[in-house]
C-alpha cells in the first residue's frame, strides 16, 4: 500500500450556492394621468393669455367705474375721480325705467331664443327627410345667411319694413281686407321690437340648424325602429328618443342663444338710426345712453356690471345642466 493510499484526503467545505442577484429596484411608472396633467394648461396658456389682455384690462376698469363718480370733468381731467362706493348701483337698482328696461330686455330674449330653438329644430328636422340636393341648397342660404354681416342685415331689414318703400306692406296690402301702405312698423314699442327680433332670429337659425343637424346624424336608427315597432308615433320617437339624445345640444344653445340674445346692440341702434327711443331701450343700448349720451360713465358702468351678473347666472345655470347631464352619462 502506498503512502498515496494511506493519506487521508482533506475534507473540502462545501461551497454555498452564490445568491440570486438582487433585481433592480425599478420605481413604479408615472401614470399618463399625472404625466400629462400640465399639458392642457399648456395648451390653453396661450388662449387665457390673449383673454386676459383683450378683456381683463376692460373688466377691471368697468368695476372701478362702477364704484365712482366719473363723468366729463374727470374724463377731461378738470376733476378727480371720487370713489361713491355703491351710490351708483343704489340709485340704478331705485330707478323705475331701469326695471322695465330690465323687464323688457328679459321679454325680448325669451322670445328669440323660443322662437329660434323651435324653428332651428323643425327645419333640422325637415333637412333629414329631404332629398340630397335640396339638403344641399338649404345649407348654402343657411351658411349666407350666417355669414351676412350684422350691419348689412340690418340695414335689409329696414327697407324691408320701411313705411314708404318697404317690400313688405306692399306684399301685406295685396292680402285681402289688408292695407299696410305707408305703415310704420316703428310707431310703437312693441312692433318695432318683434321687428327686431324677426332680425336677431333670422341670423340665429342657420348656427342652431346646422348644429342640430349633425346632433340628428348621431341618434340611433336602431332606437328609432324599436320606438315605431313599440307603438310609437312621430311624436313618441322624438320625444323619448331623439330628444333626450340632443338635449346636450339643446342645453348648449338655449344658453349660448341667451347669452347672445341678451347683449344684442347693432340690431336695435342700427335700426333706430343711432338713437334708440325709450321703449326700444335694451341693457346694452341703455348702458350705452347712460355712458356715451349722458356722458354719466360711472351709471353705464354700473348698468354694464349688472348685465355681467345676469349673464354669470345664466352660465351657472348652463355648467349645472352639463355637470347633471355628465353624471347620468
Amino acid at each position: 500500500m502506498s503512502a498515496a493510499d494511506t493519506t487521508t484526503p482533506a475534507k473540502v467545505p462545501p461551497t454555498r450556492p452564490s445568491p440570486p442577484p438582487r433585481a433592480a429596484v425599478r420605481k413604479p411608472p408615472r401614470r399618463r394621468g399625472e404625466a400629462g396633467a400640465g399639458t392642457p394648461w399648456l395648451l390653453l396658456a396661450p388662449c387665457l393669455l390673449v383673454l386676459a389682455l383683450v378683456m381683463g384690462y376692460p373688466l377691471v376698469r368697468l368695476v372701478t367705474l362702477s364704484f365712482q363718480k366719473f363723468g366729463q370733468s374727470q374724463l377731461w381731467g378738470f376733476q378727480p375721480a371720487e370713489s361713491v362706493g355703491f351710490d351708483n348701483f343704489a340709485e340704478v337698482l331705485g330707478d323705475t325705467e331701469f326695471w322695465q328696461v330690465v323687464v323688457r330686455t328679459i321679454v325680448f330674449a325669451a322670445g328669440c331664443v323660443i322662437l329660434t330653438m323651435v324653428i332651428g329644430m323643425l327645419i333640422a328636422l325637415l333637412l333629414q327627410r329631404v332629398s340630397g340636393w335640396v339638403k344641399i341648397l338649404v345649407n348654402i342660404a343657411l351658411v349666407a345667411s350666417w355669414g351676412m354681416p350684422i350691419i348689412v342685415a340690418t340695414t335689409v331689414f329696414k327697407w324691408l319694413f320701411d313705411s314708404d318703400y318697404g317690400i313688405l306692406n306692399a306684399v301685406l296690402s295685396r292680402l285681402p281686407g289688408v292695407d299696410l301702405i305707408g305703415h310704420n312698423w316703428f310707431a310703437s314699442g312693441p312692433q318695432g321690437l318683434a321687428v327686431i327680433m324677426l332680425l336677431v332670429i333670422w341670423g340665429a337659425v342657420p348656427f342652431v340648424v346646422i348644429t342640430l343637424s349633425a346632433g340628428l346624424t348621431q341618434v340611433p336608427a336602431e332606437l328609432e325602429e324599436a320606438a315605431r315597432l313599440d307603438g310609437a308615433g312621430a311624436w313618441g320617437v322624438f320625444r323619448y328618443v331623439t330628444l333626450p339624445i340632443l338635449k346636450p345640444i339643446i342645453v348648449m344653445l338655449t344658453t349660448l342663444s341667451v347669452i347672445w340674445d341678451m347683449g344684442v346692440f347693432p340690431q336695435v341702434f342700427v335700426m333706430r338710426n343711432g338713437h334708440p327711443e325709450p321703449e326700444f331701450q335694451l341693457l346694452t343700448t341703455y348702458s350705452y345712453d347712460r355712458a356715451f349720451v349722458v356722458n354719466d360713465y360711472s351709471q353705464g358702468s354700473a348698468i354694464a356690471l349688472i348685465t355681467v351678473l345676469l349673464l354669470l347666472g345664466v352660465v351657472a345655470v348652463y355648467m349645472r345642466q352639463m355637470l347633471k347631464i355628465g353624471e347620468v352619462e
